[in-house]
């Protein structure tokens, strides 16, 4: 009898640790790599938070807490909720978990039914469909075009439902796009879920703070009807620099965050006590800090397209949200490196550049959508300048195919 569940069968390692992990493997041995593949912010973790935590371990804070985190917490998360977002809860109606990604999953877990769909818009954050395959349910696929700005359309969200969906996941700011939905357009959205009372949305705002010249907004803000009916997650990893520390939250229906507390009850307890006393200041203290950040990142954003935009072959759109470029790589594929390896895939792309060049980025197959690659500039200007030079002269070095010469030589 086999060990491993069948259910695991459909399941795959997440690109994004698999190319940090090979890039990590190449420095071991001595490989000069800038990985540039992690969703990571490469700021230190605010000293005030850091304080807190450290507060938080002096006073003895480093027991068992309630499964769904200390009242404090709780208290701090639904008063962000409100000023931030204009969102009303009560703390019964808010759940801590071991970061976004674990809140996320035992919010599906706890709702899906063999067979039930979840509408997932792609290009996608690499996790999402599988984690709809580990809870029971179907991932249903919408292909965002480029040229639409990578964002959900309302006639695709129409034409995508059927009697079996059950959630409509939305991830704005996008990762691996950017992409950031406008408060109308979520109106648009939310004009068709009304026709469809069985559709739930889980919304994502773990980039919330990450924007550039535009004001976020969330679906429940926008609009106000479908509160009861929409799984607000966020977290305190990319705004305050906290991934290690691995608290996440989400905010929704009473019944929903009970189930989700009963599974966590049963699986992780909860996450750190001196996580969740760090995060009340990282959600209720000062966070100038995050202004800095976004200033950083926006001139770092800048930067990279406009060097990626010199390389022949590749282009990409300046991305309004957290801090990502996904790269159109479509101009080299079907050329040849100088070693003789056709480049056919965005994944033959991104080793090339790995192997070859030093630069670990992200294919765009692993977020559902090729030929891409995303790039992380979560990383020093310094750094983004040297991997955008040798990405520029990766693309330089690549040749024409012979199969592509007798092609232009018969079209000529």
């Amino acid at each position: 009898m086999p060990l491993i569940a069948k259910r695991l069968q459909a399941v795959r390692p997440s690109q994004t640790k698999a190319m940090t992990a090979a890039a990590a493997a190449l420095k071991e041995k001595g490989v000069d790599v800038i990985a540039l593949s992690q969703g990571e912010p490469d700021f230190d973790t605010p000293e005030a938070v850091q304080n807190a935590g450290i507060a938080a371990i002096r006073n003895g804070r480093t027991r068992y807490t309630p499964v769904a985190g200390v009242k404090p917490l709780l208290e701090a998360i639904r008063d962000k909720l409100k000023r931030d977002n204009s969102l009303e809860y009560g703390i019964d109606q808010i759940t801590v978990g071991c970061g976004a990604k674990q809140v996320v999953f035992n919010g599906l877990f706890a709702s899906l039914d063999r067979g039930d769909e979840v509408i997932i818009p792609a290009p996608c954050w690499v996790s999402y469909p599988d984690m709809v395959r580990l809870a029971g349910g179907e991932p249903v696929l919408v292909a965002c075009h480029e040229r639409f700005g990578f964002k959900l359309k309302p006639e695709d969200l129409e034409a995508a439902i059927t009697p079996r969906t059950k959630w409509l996941m939305l991830n704005s700011p996008n990762n691996p796009t950017g992409a950031v939905y406008s408060k109308a357009e979520l109106a648009a959205l939310a004009a068709v879920l009304r026709r469809h009372e069985k559709v739930h949305v889980l919304a994502d705002d773990i980039y919330e703070k990450l924007v550039y010249g535009k004001r976020f907004a969330t679906m429940a803000e926008a609009a106000p009807d479908l509160l009861d009916r929409t799984l607000t997650v966020n977290g305190v990893s990319k705004s305050s620099a906290m991934t290690g520390w691995r608290l996440g939250y989400g905010a929704g229906p009473k019944e929903l965050i009970k189930a989700m507390n009963t599974i966590q009850g049963q699986t992780s307890s909860h996450t750190s006590s001196i996580s969740q006393y760090a995060a009340i200041e990282a959600i209720g203290g000062n966070q100038d800090y995050i202004g800095d950040f976004v200033s950083d990142f926006e001139k770092r954003r800048d930067l990279v397209v406009e060097k990626i935009n010199e390389s022949q072959g590749l282009k990409c759109r300046s991305p309004d949200g957290a801090f990502y470029v996904f790269v159109n790589c479509a101009g080299v594929l079907g050329k040849v490196t100088p070693q003789g390896k056709a480049i056919e895939t965005d994944m033959d792309f991104a080793l090339y550049l790995l192997e070859q060049f030093g630069v670990a980025v992200v294919p765009g197959s692993g977020f559902m959508a090729s030929p891409y690659i995303r790039i992380s500039y979560a990383a020093s200007v310094e750094e983004l300048q040297h991997a955008c030079g040798r990405i520029l002269a990766a693309c330089e070095a690549l040749s024409e195919s012979e199969m592509s010469d007798e092609q232009s030589k018969a079209t000529a």
